[in-house]
């Protein structure tokens, strides 16, 4: 299902670009008023109304339109590729030749891999910058086959009133007002192989683009059961992988098995929400360190200063200062 603040997104867009969105919405077997959530599958019929009616399958945010039919082209260019870091720069070299602006660069330091976006001249619109995100962060976890963790995204732009979806929908910390666009993640996930052929494309794009907006979701699947568990509890009472599995009555072979499958494992899980509370925590500039460390379950303060250095690349204290918070 996708959620009525996607929609509000997306509608608001049709009206800044002068376009009539009921026709579209009956087309897609949608009512003219969205109230609650709509199913996947329909709002990719509308995605394909509106691409289709503008021509333009970036909803006219582009600086020039991403013309009908270029999705599937883009999927084409991306499939003889070898691994995700060479899909990924292929992508990115094919939408700069679409799109024009926002174009992506790739950049690797200090263990991440940075999609940083630029603009020629201001910030666009957060829906823009979402809309590149789900073309190419969901294509590519359809090629490799699992989904990427992703560490943050920065926005330029400020914070649309539906902001604290952004959240829930990358399953990372977001932030608006920042200096660039950019999402990042683990850069050793760069040189996983590519795994999908010809045939596995027809069958992908037969149900894009409403596969890449759910399938990939951080909210979905096993591993969010296991986030929405700990999420209820202190990280010092976080339960160890067997007594989960018990708790959760699967065995733990299987529970390790199917997580593999959703690309995740306990720990990186464990991580993802750790890192998540201490970003939040350090960017609102209350919390003492040594304190979140140990609400963060860390035995002493030096073992989370390297797991935060390893997660950021930067020191708690230097990421403190650049969110714009004071040090405690």
């Amino acid at each position: 299902m996708i959620a009525p603040c996607f929609m509000d997104d997306t509608l608001e867009c049709l009206r800044r670009q002068g376009v009539e969105a009921a026709p579209l919405l009956a087309e897609a077997g949608l009512p003219p008023v969205i109230t609650g959530p709509i199913p996947a599958e329909r709002y990719g019929a509308f995605w394909h109304a509106v691409a289709r009616t503008m021509d333009d399958e970036f909803f006219g945010e582009g600086a020039r339109p991403m013309r009908a039919g270029s999705f599937a082209l883009l999927c084409q260019a991306i499939l003889s590729t070898a691994t995700l870091e060479h899909a990924l720069r292929r992508a990115l070299r094919f939408l700069r030749i679409v799109l024009d602006d926002p174009h992506g660069t790739l950049v690797v330091e200090e263990g991440l891999a940075q999609i940083v976006l630029k603009d020629a001249g201001g910030p666009r619109s957060a829906f823009a910058y979402r809309t590149f995100w789900i073309i190419v962060h969901g294509v590519n976890c359809w090629l490799i086959g699992r989904r990427l963790p992703i560490r943050w995204v920065d926005f330029r732009c400020s914070a649309p009133p539906a902001g604290t979806d952004y959240r829930l929908f990358f399953g990372a910390p977001v932030r608006f007002d920042q200096p660039q666009t950019r999402l990042v993640f683990d850069a050793e996930f760069l040189n996983l192989p590519t795994i999908r052929d010809e045939r596995a494309l027809k069958e992908f794009l037969r149900h894009a683009p409403g596969n890449i907006l759910v399938r990939y979701r951080h909210d979905m699947g096993l591993s969010a059961a296991i986030r929405k568990r700990l999420g209820g509890l202190a990280p010092q009472a976080w339960p160890g992988f067997e007594e989960l599995a018990g708790r959760m009555r699967i065995p733990a072979p299987s529970l390790r098995r199917r997580l593999k499958l959703e690309g995740q494992s306990y720990r990186e899980i464990k991580d993802d929400l750790r890192r998540a509370l201490a970003m939040e925590a350090l960017a609102e500039g209350h919390a003492n360190v040594t304190q979140l460390a140990a609400d963060l379950g860390f035995s002493e303060p030096s073992a989370f200063y390297r797991a935060f250095r390893k997660w950021t690349g930067k020191s708690p204290a230097v990421f403190r200062r650049s969110a714009g918070a004071t040090e405690a």
